[in-house]
């Protein structure tokens, strides 16, 4: 297997640890969302630390990186979430959610911008069927709340999909910068979350069961998952994994309804078709007239 289908599966592998974000985040329930933030990338930076150390100088040596790329992935990282967070404060969670969701479509939207770079129509068609099963899953059927009121949510929830696409394309640029690298960022945000958290939220104290949550967010979805997705966004197939960004949402929704955290939506099973038929299409071999070259 060459390095870009190596850095492809990887995106997909961290694509696969976000689907288990909303259930963990559902079990921490109770607590202030920067204190989460800080926490989970503070076990993230925590781990990745251990490991660079247990690794000798080979292992420090793996994080350093020029500024311009922590800066990169620490305000994107930041950004993102903080941005996150707003949207879902001050606008209704589904329609938020689908507004945030347009990230993997942007991807798609920014890497054709990319030199040398052309998305094959299989995978422009592919990431639009993608994004109609995140509708249906997200919505489920239900009218959607077009309040003006909500307007400063739904505009938070547009700038985290220009945010975290963005950061996905452009670190592109520091494709030479081991994904290792990514742990300062993550303590960048964990100190960024905990100002955010002492400014604005009121420190609660987690439950046992709660403090293994948080371990575990910050070992996958937060941890492991971002590695993955800065070696995924740096050396493979972006349209595919914008493509393939679509299977978090669905996975999620499959995790929250097995752990009988929510009824399954009724259109639960077309949403899987389109996004079957959505990979599929995106995950065609290319042809000589399609993408990269």
């Amino acid at each position: 297997m060459d390095g870009a289908r190596v850095a492809t599966a990887s995106g997909v592998l961290a694509i696969l640890l976000w689907s288990s974000l909303a259930l963990l985040t559902v079990a921490t329930a109770g607590l202030p969302p920067f204190q989460v933030l800080a926490t989970s990338f503070g076990v993230a930076a925590a781990l990745g630390l251990l490991h660079a150390a247990l690794r000798g100088r080979a292992g420090w040596a793996g994080l350093r990186q020029p500024g311009a790329a922590l800066a990169l992935s620490t305000a994107a990282l930041f950004g993102y979430h903080a941005l996150y967070f707003v949207a879902l404060k001050r606008a209704p969670a589904v329609e938020a959610n689908l507004l945030n969701y347009l990230w993997p479509l942007l991807i798609v939207v920014f890497a054709g911008l990319l030199p040398g770079m052309r998305i094959r129509a299989g995978q422009w068609l592919g990431t639009l069927l993608g994004l109609a099963a995140a509708v249906l899953l997200l919505a489920g059927g239900r009218r959607l709340d077009a309040d003006p009121a909500h307007l400063p949510g739904y505009l938070a929830a547009l700038a985290a999909a220009v945010v975290w696409a963005g950061y996905s394309v452009l670190n592109r640029r520091h494709a030479q910068v081991p994904s290792t690298a990514i742990v300062p960022a993550c303590a960048g945000v964990a100190l960024l979350g905990a100002l955010a958290h002492l400014l604005f939220e009121r420190t609660v104290a987690p439950t046992p069961a709660q403090w293994l949550w948080l371990g575990l967010m910050g070992l996958g979805p937060v941890g492991i998952a971002f590695q993955l997705w800065d070696a995924g966004t740096k050396r493979g197939d972006l349209a595919l994994l914008g493509t393939l960004s679509y299977l978090a949402p669905l996975l999620s929704t499959v995790l929250l309804g097995l752990s009988g955290r929510v009824q399954p939506p009724p259109l639960q099973a077309v949403a899987l078709a389109l996004l079957l038929a959505g990979a599929w299409l995106g995950a065609r071999p290319q042809s000589a007239a399609s993408a990269s070259r």
